[in-house]
C-alpha cells in the first residue's frame, strides 16, 4: 500500500511541477524517479485521483483548479510570515478557501485556520512557506 501511495504522491508532485500532457510522459517521469509502473497503473491512478485536463491540455488536479478559481475570485493577498502564510480574502470567503487548501495535499502544509476574511496556513519550514505564498499570490487576479 505504501508503494501505491508513494507513487500517487509522486504523480501529484510531478503534475504540479511540470506540464504533462500524456500518460506516457507521466510514466516516463515516474520511471526517472525510480517507480516501476506501467501506463495501465498510471491510468488507474489518474482516474482515482480525479485528474482533469487544464484549458492548455495539461493534467491538473481538481483541487488545484478549484483553488486557482477561488483564489482568483475571492483572495486579496498572500504573504509569508516566518513559517506561516497569511491569506487575506473578501469577507466570508476564508473558510471556503481554507477547506480547499486543507484538502489539496500541499507538501509542507500542516493545516489552516480560517476566520471570516483571513486564513493562516501553518507550514513546516520557512522556505516552503515562502514557496506556498508565492504560488498562492500568483493565483490572485
Amino acid at each position: 500500500m505504501a508503494k501505491r501511495e508513494d507513487r500517487k504522491s509522486a504523480i501529484r508532485s510531478l503534475v504540479r511541477a511540470e506540464n504533462i500532457r500524456t500518460q506516457k510522459e507521466l510514466v516516463e517521469r515516474l520511471q526517472q524517479h525510480g517507480f516501476d509502473c506501467t501506463q495501465a497503473t498510471v491510468s488507474r491512478d489518474i482516474a482515482e485521483m480525479g485528474f482533469v485536463k487544464s484549458e492548455l491540455g495539461f493534467y491538473a488536479l481538481p483541487e488545484d483548479i478549484a483553488l486557482k478559481r477561488l483564489m482568483g475570485e475571492h483572495a486579496i493577498a498572500a504573504e509569508v510570515a516566518g513559517n506561516l502564510v497569511v491569506v487575506k480574502t473578501r469577507s466570508g470567503s476564508a473558510s471556503l478557501i481554507g477547506e480547499v487548501l486543507d484538502n489539496a495535499d500541499i507538501a509542507g502544509l500542516v493545516g489552516t485556520i480560517a476566520g471570516d476574511n483571513t486564513i493562516m496556513l501553518a507550514v513546516k519550514t520557512e522556505a516552503r512557506a515562502s514557496e506556498i505564498a508565492d504560488h498562492l499570490a500568483a493565483m490572485l487576479r
